[in-house]
């Protein structure tokens, strides 16, 4: 792998500043999860964008979450097609390996994804369209959540999309079937929440009022 080049000496030096620091006081605990295993009590699925910090917004411990991030924190609808679907595998696996009792999917202010998806829905990034684009037909995900957006201007319609993206994915779960029969059964519970990076905010989705509320 000739491509493949050294780690950053930055990255180095905080490696050994954790290793000698974290991981000194808690060697115990280490130890512990990399023996008996990892036991989750909830699945989250949230963006690859940097600024989203699942373990800070929730103060979580090692092995306390089981995180599968993609772009824009979307779930594709039940698709056992026989071919490669990264966020299906995490979520079978955590439904149906680790039993999870909650699957949260976590949208977020300013996301790039879901720009993406607003810019290509309104014709305003062609480069998106083509088939080549793996951003482009990922956000096809999104597209009937652009299709339910009120009218109104483009930042508030964006705003908006980055819900949709939650709700979009909760709907998707939904056509797993392991997913609603764990669902039924009152095994798994799920939650769609949206945080918003520049006030800290964090709102819950609530069906029975159709809308999200701050947390």
């Amino acid at each position: 792998m000739k491509h493949a080049k050294p780690l950053p000496e930055y990255l180095a030096k905080r490696y050994h500043g954790w290793k000698a620091t974290s991981f000194a006081e808690n060697r115990g605990w280490y130890r512990h999860l990399a023996e008996m295993g990892q036991h989750p009590r909830a699945m989250v699925i949230s963006c690859c964008d940097s600024r989203v910090h699942v373990t800070s917004i929730f103060g979580a411990d090692q092995g306390e979450f089981f995180i599968h991030r993609n772009v824009a924190n979307l779930v594709p609808g039940y698709d056992p097609d026989g071919e490669p679907h990264g966020t299906s595998a995490a979520v079978e696996y955590a439904v149906t390996a680790l039993k999870v009792a909650h699957l949260i999917v976590l949208g977020h202010s300013g996301c790039g994804g879901v720009k993406g998806c607003y810019d290509m829905c309104s014709g305003h990034a062609p480069e998106l369209e083509e088939a080549s684009s793996f951003v482009g037909r990922w956000m096809d995900i999104l597209r009937p959540g652009y299709d339910r957006l009120a009218p109104g201007d483009d930042a508030t319609r964006t705003r908006a999309l980055e819900k949709e993206a939650v709700l979009v994915s909760l709907e998707n779960l939904m056509t797993f079937p392991f997913i609603k029969q764990a669902v039924d059964d009152g095994y798994l519970t799920l939650h769609g929440l949206w945080n918003d990076i520049g006030e800290g905010g964090l709102e819950a989705y609530e069906p029975d009022k159709g809308t999200f509320v701050a947390v």
